[in-house]
């Protein structure tokens, strides 16, 4: 196997193929795995970040389900609110698999509370999984990226980083954060052929929604045009054309993909 300064070359008997390494962190949850799942059809390699063990045996079932095997993809432990573990992450990561061309900061959670009631905890671990990991893994990987004259990092944020949501001053502001990160890095590496994006789900249908009440979910979609939630696959398809190369001349910014809940 060789490489260029792009990507890693894989020769399939007579058949070279080049694949461009991506890194998905939170890539075990039920965007991320869609997001592996997408760009692995795209002919990445795709990596699956996680950090609760465990998590990721229904992603290994998932991935072989789609036929999606080890030489497309691979699991990569680690905490994304620990900057020396994600340091030590990339590393291993380039090592084992080649420099990573693409980054889909994905990792997120949510500990939802009215800030009258909210813990300085909920507060920070939500803080720290949703923005600070953005840091923590694009600090390791984008000075590669300009080296070799090309990347892509896309970011998740939230519909409610501009709407807001009750309950969620943590989240939304975490989110919001994500879209000051993007519009500011894209500025700093454009020229060097490194593209910033964001991509701002609404309601999705995962675990997370599927544990809301009946009622809850129907007073929701109630309040979609479209009529429903939108699949983890909406979201990867927004990812993969972002992290492709005909989206070479779109950076700084952000793509809502909410069924038309919230125009902006």
């Amino acid at each position: 196997m060789t490489r260029d300064k792009t990507h890693r070359i894989e020769s399939t008997g007579n058949l070279a193929v080049n694949k461009r390494v991506a890194l998905i962190t939170g890539g075990v949850g039920g965007i991320g795995t869609a997001i592996c799942r997408r760009l692995a059809d795209d002919g990445c390699f795709v990596i699956a970040n996680y950090a609760i063990a465990g998590s990721e045996t229904r992603w290994q079932e998932t991935m072989a389900a789609s036929g999606i095997n080890g030489s497309h993809s691979a699991l990569a432990f680690g905490d994304v609110t620990d900057f020396k573990a994600m340091e030590t992450m990339v590393r291993d990561i380039n090592a084992a698999h080649g420099a990573i061309d693409i980054l889909v900061n994905c990792a997120g959670i949510t500990r939802d509370s009215t800030l009258r009631k909210m813990t300085p905890e909920q507060w920070h671990s939500v803080i720290n999984t949703n923005l600070n990991s953005v840091f923590n893994v694009t600090r390791h990987v984008i000075d590669g990226m300009c080296e070799r004259g090309w990347g892509r990092i896309v970011s998740i944020a939230s519909v409610n980083a501009i709407k807001g949501q009750f309950g969620q001053s943590n989240y939304a502001a975490a989110k919001a954060g994500i879209l000051g990160f993007t519009k500011s890095l894209a500025q700093e590496v454009i020229k060097k052929g490194v593209t910033v994006n964001a991509v701002s789900p609404g309601y999705i249908d995962t675990d997370m929604t599927r544990a809301m009440r009946d009622d809850i979910r129907s007073q929701i979609v109630a309040g979609i045009p479209a009529g429903r939630m939108g699949l983890p696959e909406d979201i990867a398809n927004a990812v993969s054309f972002l992290a492709s190369d005909d989206a070479a001349y779109i950076t700084g910014t952000n793509m809502p993909v909410n069924g038309g809940m919230h125009m902006y």
